[in-house]
């Protein structure tokens, strides 16, 4: 099996860069967005994964950018709906939490519903 790069990088070389230098690697508009800092309900999530790291967070910030620090930990991202547990792998790396928790869910339809023709409520018995 392969060993896990990130632009050219080993996983152990990238748990050891800071975030400035980590900041670097990943595309600009992610770059940009570390750049000008992180707000108040991302550094309180990036706080809580530093102070427990073996605890489960939730949060609602959809848009934070996974950084090294969290590789391998479990993270509740809001769907709108509920909280969807994110296992952060070396491959979700520079990209946003709410990119792997879908917001919408797939739909089946059935038998017609409430309000069809009469015709299209026939079903015929075996």
């Amino acid at each position: 099996m392969a060993k896990f790069t990130y632009r050219g990088k080993s996983e152990e070389e990238i748990e050891k860069l800071s975030l400035d230098e980590f900041s670097k690697l990943i595309k600009s508009r992610a770059r940009r967005s570390l750049k000008r800092g992180l707000p108040p309900a991302q550094k309180r999530l990036l706080e809580g994964i530093r102070k427990n790291p073996n605890k489960f967070h939730k949060t609602h910030s959809r848009e934070m950018i996974i950084i090294p620090e969290m590789l391998g930990k479990k993270i509740g991202v809001y769907s709108g709906k509920e909280f969807v547990v994110l296992d952060i792998k070396d491959y979700m790396l520079g990209q946003r939490l709410g990119e792997f928790v879908m917001t919408r869910r797939q739909i089946k339809h059935s038998a017609p519903g409430f309000g069809a023709t009469k015709s299209s409520k026939f079903v015929p018995l075996k």
